[in-house]
């Protein structure tokens, strides 16, 4: 007798489907309301690539007499820095106006799209740095940095 497999996915292509909005205020972000979200902007058509937006967990040894062996046992869990590189606008109409140095709110990850009950990922954010991406190969980037200040809020439910 074999273990029962998974469910099959239907698999996609991230472009074209996944929304990040910037959301300016949230009250509960373990349940945004759809206002709250419509409040935001929807970064995702100048975003050219992002890196980090991930929990991770750590762990502790917990070493005893009775064995070689060390076990561990899950403890903190934290976020890195992560970013969104996004294009410049040769008229300094860009990211950089709404989201400069300082500034806080909430990055909201919709990997499936904006689809009420499907499910998405709220980042609590502070901007930390705005550099210009000066590369003579590729088209002008702006990469916003951003400290993850608090718990994200992990596979809510989009409101209708």
């Amino acid at each position: 007798m074999a273990a029962t497999p998974i469910g099959a996915t239907n698999r996609y292509f991230r472009r074209g489907v996944t929304k990040v909005y910037f959301v300016p205020t949230i009250a509960n972000k373990a349940s945004p309301t759809r206002s709250e979200l419509d409040a935001g902007t929807d970064l995702s058509p100048e975003i050219a690539d992002s890196d980090g937006w991930q929990v991770t967990g750590d762990t502790v040894d917990t070493p005893d007499l009775g064995t070689t062996f060390v076990g561990k046992i899950p403890s903190t869990t934290s976020a890195d820095d992560s970013s969104l590189t996004m294009y410049a606008d040769s008229g300094s109409q860009d990211v950089r106006t709404l989201l400069p140095r300082g500034t806080t709110g909430f990055i909201v990850w919709m990997d499936e799209g904006d689809e009420a009950g499907l499910l998405m990922d709220v980042f609590p954010v502070r901007v930390t740095s705005a550099p210009k991406q000066r590369s003579l190969d590729d088209a002008a980037q702006i990469m916003i940095s951003f400290a993850v200040i608090r718990e994200p809020a992990e596979n809510v439910a989009i409101p209708s």
